[in-house]
């Protein structure tokens, strides 16, 4: 039997034989649905010719050819340029499983669905920061006011100069601990010990009082306590304060428990602890955070890099050493002190402490120098390509938030004169809402769209859409 399909305007026949192996799907329906009359054959596609025996679909072609290799190969393969969440909506449609797109393809479309996550996850947090709930009390709601205010620069002008004022902070606290160590500038305590200048001194503690400030604030007003006091860069921040107020501690309360020299030398070993602070600028800054993630895709790419110098470093410490054992007055006294001259040749540093001085030495010195340089330039292209290409989705993810809102406004104000985002009718021409369901639905505030694709994370309180625009 064949079946004459046409969608989106490209003709195609099928026959019955093939079009059986998979009887749940549509197309297998169309062999029976004459038999059932016009209302089984229009319930399975959106015209029908009766002269022609031709089933008219207004649907994507060219996810159809992909979907119609179910039936010939077993398996669906994603065509390159096509949006994996609407190639998701074509397969449903057609009622073809899930089960047979191809892992390849299934990668793609969970990178795809975690994007719109994330689009829907901002957007979210961009309406709770425009909505106020009148039913909070008021401690609540200055508790949010002053998170936000902390947290979002972007919030208010007042937010951002607190922000960059932040960041000279941190700026001029990091200038300080290393001016600090300048001889010319320290003075003599009582003892004849050079310390710190006491003008710098006050600044320090400035500074600290006006993080320590920023910390309690951020963790009084913080939604999650236990998070943020669990989070990686809220620990920088306590590391970043702690050293100041031990060593505090310590010089007026530790000379009674411990002899002063034990309590000096505890103190030096606490304020190195304050080069921690200069991480603070992460939190300021999206490049560090950027080069932060892609870091940590890159664990792989740096392992291999790591693993190539270890295996270089000890094949060329190995065979120097080896080879300038002839000379007399050889530098490469043992194998594990020719792993430093492997390191400085190899990472092309060259301190120039420990050289070769016979010409097999040099030789050797040669071909690690360019198996070094070898070894490093491999890696660092997939590492580099992380980092453009988390940088750029975060730029993109941005942007579509930002158009989703505003799609959002476009379609509330045009539910507001009784006309709707699509073509799909008015509001009130929508069936009725299930009985017994909850959270999601189609009432009377739900924005239609030109599409079907759907952000389950946004519920009706928080505005939510029946359309992604933004994936594409």
């Amino acid at each position: 039997m064949e079946i004459v399909v046409n969608v989106g305007g490209v003709r195609r026949v099928l026959y019955g034989d093939l079009l059986s192996r998979y009887p749940e799907t549509r197309l297998a329906e169309l062999i029976d649905c004459l038999a059932g009359g016009y209302d089984t054959i229009f319930s399975l596609c959106d015209d029908y010719d009766p002269g022609k025996r031709e089933f008219y679909f207004d649907r994507d072609p060219d996810a159809f050819k992909c979907v119609i290799e179910v039936y010939h190969f077993g398996e669906v393969h994603m065509k390159k340029g096509i949006c994996p969440i609407c190639f998701k909506n074509e397969m449903d449609f057609w009622k073809v499983d899930l089960k047979f797109l191809d892992d390849c393809c299934k990668s793609h479309l969970s990178e795809k669905r975690e994007e719109l996550e994330e689009i829907a996850r901002r957007v979210q947090l961009i309406l709770d920061d425009l909505g106020v709930d009148t039913a909070e009390g008021r401690w609540r709601r200055c508790q949010k006011c002053v998170w936000k205010f902390l947290e979002k620069p972007e919030s208010s002008c007042p937010a951002r100069v607190v922000a960059v004022l932040s960041f000279l902070l941190i700026l001029v606290s990091s200038v300080v601990m290393c001016v600090g160590t300048i001889p010319e500038l320290q003075v003599l305590d009582a003892e004849g010990n050079r310390v710190e200048h006491p003008t710098l001194e006050n600044v320090e503690t400035a500074c600290i009082g006006w993080f320590t400030l920023e910390y309690l604030l951020r963790l009084l007003s913080s939604p999650n306590k236990l998070h943020f006091a669990l989070s990686f860069m809220n620990i920088v921040d306590v590391l970043a304060i702690l050293p100041f107020y031990v060593s505090l501690t310590l010089t007026h309360l530790g000379a009674r428990m411990m002899e002063l020299t034990n309590v000096q030398q505890a103190v030096q070993a606490l304020r190195i602890m304050r080069i921690a602070r200069i991480f603070k600028l992460a939190r300021h800054s999206s490049g560090l955070q950027t080069l932060t993630y892609a870091l940590k895709r890159s664990f792989k790419e740096l392992g291999l890099l790591l693993m190539y110098l270890a295996v270089g470093i000890f094949v060329f410490s190995a065979l120097g050493y080896t080879m300038e054992q002839s000379h007399p007055e050889t530098l490469f006294k043992s194998i594990p002190q020719s792993f430093w001259w492997a390191i400085i040749t190899m990472t092309t540093v060259g301190y120039g402490d420990i050289y070769p001085k016979t010409t097999l030495g040099k030789l050797n010195a040669a071909i690690s120098f360019l198996c070094g340089v070898i070894a490093i330039a491999l890696p660092i292209h997939p590492i580099i390509n992380n980092f453009v290409r988390y940088y750029n989705k975060q730029r993109v993810l941005e942007t579509a938030a930002k158009h989703e809102l505003e799609l959002m406004e476009l379609n509330s104000s045009s539910v507001g004169e009784g006309k709707t985002g699509g073509s799909r009718g008015d509001l009130d021409n929508l069936p009725p809402e299930p009985a017994g369901k909850e959270g999601l639905s189609w009432s009377s505030q739900l924005k239609i769209s030109r599409s079907d694709t759907f952000i389950p994370l946004l519920t009706e309180e928080k505005h939510h859409r029946t359309r992604l625009q933004s994936c594409k």
